[in-house]
């Protein structure tokens, strides 16, 4: 995978700055295999915008991001994912096998020293989402975040968790996900297990969204009229606005899936929240309309360099 682009992007929501830090932006999965009901037609007919950001012509492959937020609110750091991890066994799972990246080095040059966090935001237990959770020290996978609670989807937990044999013994490689990157936080007393709805404070709310995984979940942004909401997995691509019901290969329930889709986005387009998915490429963000009994997409957002951010990245 290509890197990057270093410079984190940064953007005020009310009483709420927003950083993004991208890890890697780049070709990733053919449509028909990260999208197994879409059909050609659905890319080329939106190929005047869906390229080259979400989409690359010449390969066929879909276009996406590896990447965080930040979110500095109420006097606390707040970050939303952890990405892939450093030298994790993941076989069988293509890029994310044996993956390097200079993720801690992205967020100290936004302004983001791990000490500094106080929260980590897991919103599912997938493999790119939680590998930056812990780090290798002397051969032990310890918490990268010493000072974080780590707010985990209790639903998440239990399924991808010894509870549940590792995700009911679907994939050999959630054990080892879990091993390394989860169970090392409960080790450490760090992790807080929530259901339901989740108040980290008076600006942002957790709350589940279930299907792709049974804890994904989403966060909600609200600051002095502003809104924004982050929904992790839920979408993978803006083609899933035109078509709720598109639902990608790694959802486990995917009429749940769906329908959490379409309540999500026809809040978001009600209420005029800024939607924040895990991996769209560009700008990463932007706004639905409803459009029939459908949606579509509104303004992209707009983002500047992070403060904290080195002027030359």
């Amino acid at each position: 995978m290509m890197n990057g682009n270093e410079s984190a992007q940064s953007m005020t929501l009310g009483d709420v700055e927003v950083i993004r830090v991208v890890e890697w932006h780049a070709p990733f999965l053919p449509p028909s295999d990260f999208f197994p009901e879409t059909s050609p037609e659905v890319w080329k007919d939106n190929e005047d915008w869906l390229a080259p950001d979400h989409w690359e012509p010449s390969s066929g492959l879909v276009v996406t991001a590896l990447q965080s937020w930040v979110l500095r609110s109420g006097g606390r750091t707040v970050l939303v994912d952890t990405g892939a991890g450093n030298g994790r066994e993941r076989p069988g799972m293509g890029p994310f096998h044996q993956a390097r990246s200079d993720f801690l080095d992205l967020l100290a040059r936004a302004g983001v020293r791990p000490q500094d966090v106080d929260v980590v935001v897991n919103t599912h237990l997938h493999v790119d989402h939680v590998g930056w959770n812990t780090v290798d020290a002397d051969g032990q996978w310890v918490p990268a975040f010493p000072n974080a609670q780590y707010l985990i989807p209790a639903a998440d937990d239990f399924h991808y968790g010894p509870d549940n044999a590792y995700g009911n013994g679907a994939h050999k490689v959630d054990r080892l996900i879990y091993e390394d990157s989860i169970a090392p936080i409960h080790q450490a007393g760090q992790a807080v297990l929530w259901d339901g709805h989740h108040r980290i404070d008076k600006h942002l709310t957790l709350e589940p969204a279930p299907g792709h995984t049974p804890g994904s979940s989403v966060l909600r942004l609200a600051s002095r009229g502003d809104r924004a909401v982050f929904v992790g997995d839920l979408l993978h691509s803006p083609v899933q606005i035109l078509d709720p019901c598109l639902n990608s290969n790694a959802c486990l329930a995917p009429e749940q899936a769906a329908a959490s889709r379409q309540r999500i986005l026809g809040r978001a387009a009600d209420e005029r929240e800024l939607l924040v998915p895990a991996h769209f490429g560009g700008a990463g963000a932007l706004e639905v309309r409803r459009n029939g009994a459908g949606f579509a997409l509104g303004s992209w957002a707009a983002a500047g360099p992070a403060r904290g951010s080195s002027a030359s990245e």
